[in-house]
């Protein structure tokens, strides 16, 4: 398991260079927090700045907390996604994605949508049981799962915690379906338990390709596997007869999305069958949060790459609005809605709409006692 130990950086994080292996530049206080910090110099930054080989901090370390949640599904009422219940196993996600709109939920805990999020990260060390649980229950109605709409199942951590594998093994004993997104190859990993599920029509798999120039994914999407890997992982994934698709996301006007077409022939090639796009979203912190990462990272095209999303979000950085959220409006999200049908039909991409089975639904004996056997105790608990 990583270390606990408090990460070592200030309260106030005013130093411009960047921690490696970090996609945030800041910390700052959440939108919930009475008193907010203020960024100011006394030069010492730039002391650091200049110790620092390549401008960078010392590398921060991650620290895991238990969440104690009592349920695991989450639901939504969403005109926007295709599901209406989902698992996140993990709060925070360590791969530190500088445009992750789970960001803002991280103010919820009292911790920061910057650094915190990507290194303080909340795991369910009872997902599995949780998830059973919820499962076994007579009012439970199966549907498709989602997991990774939020946070990344497959984060760094997850390949010593193992908490999305018990999950995944919960569903199988079920026969729930399930729909996966991620980043990273580690999701191969369990193509035994995948591969079972596939064969069920139990299960569809979705790697998001943001970008091939690999520069760029490091800075951006500093702990996901590469962009190579993930093309991988969808070969891996396809080879064992898993149904894979590609999600190019999120399209970022002026800095990649003139590589959707490209990134939609190499998932083709690895073997999806399928893909999907949203363009970038920047709700609450996480305006403040890219900007500050892009005029860093790309100072050379920031105010082109701001001009261009606000003209797509009718003139502000983000509109929340249900229907437009995910695909903006106006003549560039018009043009890059066309871009992706044209590469889409010319691909042969979507042509097959997975429907997984929700009928083969079972509740294993083995889950039903448990179920009973928890209730007559919880029944004992309030006697005493």
């Amino acid at each position: 398991m990583r270390p606990t130990a408090p990460p070592d950086y200030p309260d106030d994080p005013i130093a411009e260079p960047v921690h490696k292996g970090r996609g945030a530049l800041s910390n700052e206080t959440s939108r919930y927090d009475a008193e907010k910090r203020i960024r100011t110099t006394d030069g010492w930054e730039a002391e650091v700045a200049a110790a620092a080989e390549d401008d960078e901090l010392p590398p921060l370390r991650t620290t895991l907390t238990r969440d104690a949640t009592r349920t695991i599904l989450a639901r939504n009422s969403s005109p926007d996604i295709p599901f209406d219940r989902s698992i996140n196993p993990y709060r925070g996600c360590e791969h530190g994605c500088i445009y992750c709109f789970a960001r803002p939920t991280h103010a919820y805990l009292g911790l920061s949508p910057g650094l915190d999020f990507e290194t303080k990260i909340l795991f369910k060390p009872e997902a599995a049981k949780l998830l059973a649980a919820e499962l076994a229950s007579p009012k439970y109605r199966c549907d498709v799962i989602a997991m990774g709409t939020n946070t990344d199942p497959y984060q760094p951590v997850e390949r010593e915690l193992k908490v999305t594998r018990q999950i995944l093994r919960v569903l199988s004993d079920f026969n729930n379906p399930l729909g996966i997104v991620t980043k990273n190859h580690m999701v191969t990993r369990d193509i035994d338990i995948l591969g079972d599920m596939a064969k069920r029509n139990l299960v569809e798999v979705f790697l998001s390709v943001t970008t091939l120039d690999k520069d760029l994914a490091r800075a951006m999407e500093p702990r996901a596997s590469t962009p190579q890997r993930r093309l991988d992982a969808i070969h891996a994934l396809a080879s064992a007869g898993i149904p894979v698709g590609v999600m190019t996301s999120p399209m970022i006007p002026g800095l990649n999305d003139h590589e959707m077409e490209s990134i939609l022939e190499a998932a083709v090639d690895a073997g999806a069958t399928r893909a999907g796009y949203i363009v970038l979203r920047l709700p609450l912190e996480i305006k403040e949060l890219f900007e500050e990462w892009l005029r860093t990272h790309r100072p050379d095209r920031a105010e082109r790459v701001l001009s261009l999303i606000r003209q797509i979000r009718g003139g502000e950085l983000y509109q929340a609005e249900f229907g437009t959220r995910m695909k903006g409006e106006g003549p560039i999200a018009q043009l890059l809605s066309a871009r992706f049908a044209a590469a889409t039909r010319r691909l042969g991409l979507n042509r097959t709409r997975y429907r997984l089975d929700t009928s083969a639904f079972h509740v294993p004996e083995s889950a039903r006692t448990a179920l009973v056997d928890a209730r007559r105790d919880a029944r004992q608990m309030r006697l005493l």
